[in-house]
């Protein structure tokens, strides 16, 4: 694991330090809290954002693993370890829930035993590895994870880091392709669909600074990335509006849209 912490580079905010910082976590650099900052005052809503997120992230899964009895996730660019992550809300549904995250940032390894600790009935695991090569995270997961069985692929805010549009179609679909009947798709994709202009401003700075860039994409490419399956009710929104709970009924749209389909047996 040194090998791989001795490639952190705290020159450079980093997407997933930044969104920590967001969130309120401290597994971020001072880089990382200056570009945020400034972020902060370019679109003030970013915070709420970054939290209806990570909501929609709760409610996905405990909608796999209750409502639709999902017990395999492949959970890709994990991101920094925070409440209620993937495992967490799986096996409080399901004890017996298998995970497998993904990642490729240095730090996210550095804490990588913060998403081990499974319910001794289930199985968590992380793989250090970049969504640019899948088949290497199918092979690997596949240590874990029964892909002759129903898994839940989870996507949530990476696809908008991969630059050109075609290549990332080009991945979701083959790791969708490696998926059993069954299986399900979670997105979650930045876009300007809600703010416009000032989400474009925003990230532009990020860009201008951070690593990796973010690609914004409007609703109709996101949907894309859902080809050949079944989208859930309500489809791809804002993801504070995805089936949102009694809490969240009146919270604003945020420029992350979010969506949920199913894998049918043709």
């Amino acid at each position: 694991m040194e090998a791989h912490l001795s490639k952190l580079d705290e020159t450079t905010p980093h997407s997933a330090r930044v969104w920590n910082y967001f969130l309120g976590g401290t597994d971020n650099f001072a880089v990382d809290r200056q570009v945020g900052d400034q972020v902060m005052r370019m679109l003030p809503n970013i915070v709420d954002q970054a939290r209806a997120d990570r909501a929609f992230l709760g409610r996905a899964v405990a909608h796999l693993a209750g409502d639709l009895g999902v017990r395999q996730f492949l959970d890709v660019g994990t991101g920094l370890p925070t409440a209620d992550n993937t495992h967490q809300v799986a096996q409080r549904v399901a004890p017996e829930s298998r995970i497998v995250y993904v990642d490729n940032d240095p730090l996210v390894l550095e804490q990588a035993q913060a998403l081990l600790t499974s319910d001794p009935a289930g199985v968590t695991d992380y793989l250090h590895a970049d969504l640019a090569d899948p088949d290497t995270i199918l092979r690997d997961a596949a240590r874990t994870l029964d892909f002759r069985q129903p898994v839940a692929l989870v996507l949530m805010g990476v696809l908008h880091h991969v630059p050109d549009t075609a290549a990332a179609y080009e991945i979701v679909d083959r790791l969708k392709d490696r998926l059993a009947p069954g299986s399900y798709l979670v997105i979650n994709h930045a876009t300007n669909a809600v703010l416009g202009a000032a989400s474009d401003e925003a990230v532009a700075h990020y860009n201008q600074f951070g690593k990796p860039t973010i690609t914004l994409r409007p609703p109709a490419e996101i949907i894309r990335f859902f080809d050949g399956w079944e989208l859930l009710e309500p489809g791809v929104v804002s993801c504070s509006r995805w089936r949102p709970g009694a809490v969240d009924l009146d919270s604003d749209e945020v420029d992350e849209f979010g969506g949920m389909a199913h894998k049918g047996s043709s």
